[in-house]
């Protein structure tokens, strides 16, 4: 085995969550995910939270949650969209374990996220482009790309247990 923690980094709506449980059941480990531990702590959602206190309150809260992950092992951390596109976090989770971008083609992104729905930073198509073309550079430095844009869960599950044991 390669390492004891992976970290699960994307754009917003690539599978992270999804992917992030079901690598867990496969290696026995736990898995959790950085915005439902916020929504958690802060009893509201995202997209609440953006709106109430604004993105720079929530990126710290990211940052204080992801801190708190460091310890456990054995841990599949589905990360926010966001959270890899910050410098201080991406040497956080590059030193602390393996990165795994899922990577999904801007087409298919956007057939999954409504633009009027729960995640804030989707509402404006035009900027949801722009992020997903700024964020791409810093998903590029994760330590494993997987092409996530048709595959389905069980076989990047497969793609990443085999990377795992290889």
């Amino acid at each position: 085995m390669k390492t004891d923690k992976i970290y699960l980094v994307g754009f917003m709506a690539a599978g992270k969550t999804t992917v992030a449980r079901a690598l867990a059941r496969r290696l026995d480990w736990q898995s959790v995910d950085v915005d439902e531990l916020i929504e958690q702590r802060e009893r509201q959602s995202v997209a609440d939270i953006f709106a109430k206190r604004g993105e720079a309150y929530f990126r710290s809260l990211e940052r204080q949650v992801l801190a708190e992950q460091m310890a456990p092992r054995h841990l599949v951390v589905a990360t926010g969209g966001g959270t890899f596109a910050d410098v201080q976090n991406r040497a956080v989770i590059n030193n602390d374990g393996v990165s795994v971008w899922l990577d999904v083609p801007l087409d298919r992104l956007i057939a999954r996220v409504p633009a009027g729905g729960r995640r804030p930073l989707a509402s404006d198509r035009a900027g949801f482009e722009r992020l997903y073309h700024q964020r791409r550079a810093a998903y590029e430095l994760a330590h494993v790309r997987l092409d996530a844009g048709r595959a389905s869960v069980d076989a990047l599950v497969d793609q990443l247990v085999d990377w795992l044991e290889h």
